[in-house]
């Protein structure tokens, strides 16, 4: 009677793509929490909002729904990026998106904030 034989072992993670994943999602991190002191404080200081060039409301709308799209998008990339490392497929395209879908949203709204205090 044979002994079934053990599957084989995962090949390890590529250092330098562990390495590019884990630097990105950091950064990622980082840009979040200054977007969003930077959303904070671009709120906090908007005092003369005349109502007919200004929409107030308009401004926390779009700084809201920014950082909220963005940090949906940063939980999303991270555990789309964990997945890929613990499966042993690349995942730093994954890192590198989650990034620069983060600060597009929230350039888009910088720009709706620019939009509705103008």
């Amino acid at each position: 009677m044979a002994y079934p034989s053990y599957p084989p072992p995962k090949p390890p993670i590529a250092t330098t793509d562990l390495v590019i994943s884990i630097g990105t999602l950091i950064l990622t991190v980082a840009f979040g929490v200054v977007a969003a002191a930077m959303g904070l404080f671009s709120l906090a200081f908007l005092d003369y909002c005349p109502p007919e060039t200004c929409s107030a409301e308009g401004a926390v709308t779009a700084v809201g729904i920014a950082l909220l799209a963005a940090l949906a998008i940063g939980m999303v990339g991270l555990v789309v990026t964990v997945v890929q490392l613990v499966r042993r497929k690349p995942g730093w395209p994954f890192a590198v998106a989650t990034f620069v879908l983060c600060a597009l949203a929230v350039v888009v709204g910088g720009v709706g904030y620019a939009t509705a205090v103008s």
